[in-house]
């Protein structure tokens, strides 16, 4: 972070009164009087004091949910210059999604600057469950729907789901609800991919209490007080 942005954010002075204080050699970081503008700091480890008092920016967890669509990656910066799922939250606050939707997967993500509700939320131990709706290419058989419910063997292990629900068939297509405990990689696309139906299309629609009804595809939302709490009560977080 720019040190005149941190100076503004610690509440001391606006921007442009940060860069005089700066100029005039009042403010130092870590043991050395800055003068540069632009000087970039570590917010997390150095420390930074105006006219010999430190100063700190008050750090405020935030959470959010996000309906995801196609063509974003869940990352916070992408190697190949995709579009990530940060461009569609407009917050000054460093976040990071919570979990992985892929590129084609569309739904419910999570974005936080907590890292210990993010730990918990993603960690197989404290089973948070993961609602999808899966539309598959052809008409699949209640026999493999039962296969499914009794568990795939992948690569990575035995994946069980918690349910596999057949809702419609029509034109070719099956639409399928499945619920997860767990959060492998591609673990549904995987499990589809095993029993011989290629997935068309992958929308998340739940995380533990958390519902996508109302927000529409491309937009994001606060958790509301209520929703926080019923969510840390479910991963035992005070």
């Amino acid at each position: 972070m720019r040190l005149q942005k941190f100076i503004a954010h610690a509440g001391v002075a606006s921007r442009r009164k940060a860069e005089e204080l700066i100029t005039s050699k009042r403010v130092k970081v870590n043991n050395e009087i800055i003068t540069e503008l632009g000087t970039k700091i570590n917010p997390d480890t150095d420390r930074v004091y105006v006219d010999g008092d430190e100063i700190k920016i008050e750090f405020e967890n935030v959470y959010y949910i996000l309906n995801k669509p196609k063509g974003y990656v869940t990352t916070v910066k992408d190697e190949k210059n995709r579009p990530t799922v940060l461009e569609l939250v407009d917050t000054d606050k460093r976040i990071y999604p919570v979990g992985r939707l892929d590129l084609n997967s569309r739904g419910l993500l999570m974005l936080t600057n907590d890292g210990k509700l993010a730990h918990r939320l993603t960690h197989p131990r404290y089973k948070v469950n993961k609602t999808y709706k899966v539309m598959v290419k052809g008409k699949i058989p209640q026999s493999v729907v039962n296969t499914l419910s009794d568990g795939i063997m992948l690569e990575d292990g035995f994946a069980k789901p918690l349910k596999v629900e057949l809702l419609t068939v029509k034109n070719d297509e099956t639409l399928i609800e499945m619920v997860l405990g767990e959060g492998r990689k591609r673990q549904v696309r995987r499990m589809f991919k095993e029993v011989g139906y290629p997935v068309v299309d992958l929308v998340r629609t739940r995380l533990g209490n958390l519902y996508l009804k109302g927000l529409p595809e491309g937009k994001f939302r606060q958790l509301t007080k209520n929703e926080l709490n019923k969510l840390k009560k479910l991963i035992n977080l005070k």
